[in-house]
């Protein structure tokens, strides 16, 4: 098919795709595919922190944590992005199967998590996941538009949930946002030197707070954090940030033999680019002529980039006795290459549950255009003077349960395959 070809051919939302989203609303199934690292290591927690820019030693120091509370080098906050062991499970039946959405265009617009336990070499991570909520409405952006939201939940090789995230995407149809014109007069940012150096004074200011306690006694409504720095944007940073650990299952992009595989099992994943050689949608994280084509201005980041910056900003400020119980952020606006972001945030209440001392923030990402393109709540477990130690919230124990069943499931079918290997 020839680059032409493909523009001219469109794709839009199938009814059955909607009414199959809506009725999967509320079952859970094992997550079958493997992220692209199956187990925590001192090397995968390391290289994950590092590629969003974090250099906090609790993360990057295998001996570090050791000194800590908690005994040893813990993974950061949005690990599950990176980290999956597949689970072996019964066949899903057919109309449990999440819709193909054909051709349609998904974006992140936002994402809660809840934090219930840490991650240590050695734990396997294993998930299931949901819709949990299914909209069809119309977007100033790209017409129809069909808003999903999915539960994933991820736990350990003890059937112990380690945290919970739901992830708002917008499934958009792509011939709408080309046709629509809203970006086009966006322009690429430049910078001269004395903005890089600008950039760069904050970059110099920043360190996490460490072994230094921060004591919700001490912390007061109207407290701001340490401003933080992110960007400019470059192709460099998608890059590492998918080096870190960010795979992208079950899409998997990959190379040579492996990557014609993977375009007969998803065609409709690649895309003819203006060679004609078929490519992965995903690059319009890289690709800005691919993204111009679609009707941006230039390629962006993904927002799960942006959630781990949160998250950045909060574990730098807490320090390392604190621990993220949820962060709710939102996706507003695209954050294209070439774009910096500063990082702010204040704290808006304080607070005692049970044996928890509870902090509320508020903060942000701002692009050089003044913009803020990624909002967000959180709620920190800090450390009383009396207590001295942040106490951890309790998972569900229906999640745990369902986590209990699919770990037992899986094991029954890995021993029924080592039996038929040896009969």
């Amino acid at each position: 098919m020839t680059t032409a070809e493909a523009e001219a051919e469109v794709y839009t939302f199938l009814e059955e795709d909607i009414q199959r989203a809506r009725d999967i609303v509320g079952i859970y199934h094992a997550v079958t595919q493997r992220e692209q690292f199956s187990r925590i290591t001192p090397d995968v927690v390391r290289n994950f922190a590092r590629s969003y820019g974090d250099d906090n030693p609790l993360f990057v120091d295998e001996d570090y944590g050791r000194d800590t509370r908690w005994g040893g080098q813990i993974a950061p906050p949005m690990f599950n992005i990176a980290v999956r062991q597949e689970l072996k499970a019964d066949r899903m039946p057919r109309e449990h199967r999440r819709p193909p959405f054909r051709g349609i265009h998904v974006f992140v617009s936002g994402s809660s998590t809840d934090w219930y336990r840490p991650v240590y070499d050695g734990d396997t991570i294993y998930s299931f996941h949901g819709f949990e909520k299914v909209e069809l409405k119309e977007s100033e952006f790209a017409g129809r538009s069909l808003l999903v939201t999915r539960v994933h939940v991820q736990f350990n090789q003890r059937a112990e949930v380690v945290q919970a995230q739901r992830v708002l995407t917008i499934h958009t149809e792509r011939h709408e946002s080309k046709k629509r014109k809203k970006y086009d007069a966006i322009e690429p940012a430049s910078y001269t030197p004395e903005e890089i150096a600008a950039v760069d004074e904050i970059y110099a200011g920043e360190k996490p707070r460490g072994a230094e306690p921060r004591y919700w006694d001490d912390v007061q409504v109207g407290d701001s954090l340490d401003r933080m720095a992110k960007g400019p944007l470059t192709a460099t940073d998608m890059m590492v940030f998918h080096s870190g650990g960010y795979g992208f299952a079950p899409y998997t992009p990959s190379a040579s033999r492996l990557t014609y595989k993977n375009r007969q099992r998803i065609a409709p994943f690649y895309i003819p680019n203006e060679q004609g050689v078929p490519d992965v949608a995903q690059r319009i994280h890289w690709d800005s002529e691919y993204a111009r084509s679609i009707g941006l201005p230039a390629a962006y980041d993904y927002g799960m980039m942006r959630d781990c910056w949160l998250t950045h900003v909060l574990t730098d400020w807490m320090g390392d006795g604190g621990w993220i119980e949820t962060m709710s952020s939102q996706i507003r606006k695209f954050n294209y290459l070439g774009d910096t972001h500063v990082f702010t945030g204040e704290v808006v209440g304080k607070r005692v549950e049970g044996d928890r001392h509870l902090i509320d923030i508020e903060l942000r990402g701002t692009s050089q255009r003044g913009e803020v393109t990624c909002p967000a709540t959180a709620t920190i477990s800090l450390p009383s003077r009396e207590l001295d130690l942040a106490m951890l919230p309790a998972a569900p124990a229906e999640w745990e349960r369902i986590a209990a069943q699919m770990l037992k499931r899986h094991g029954e079918l890995r021993a029924q395959a080592r039996s038929a290997q040896q009969a």
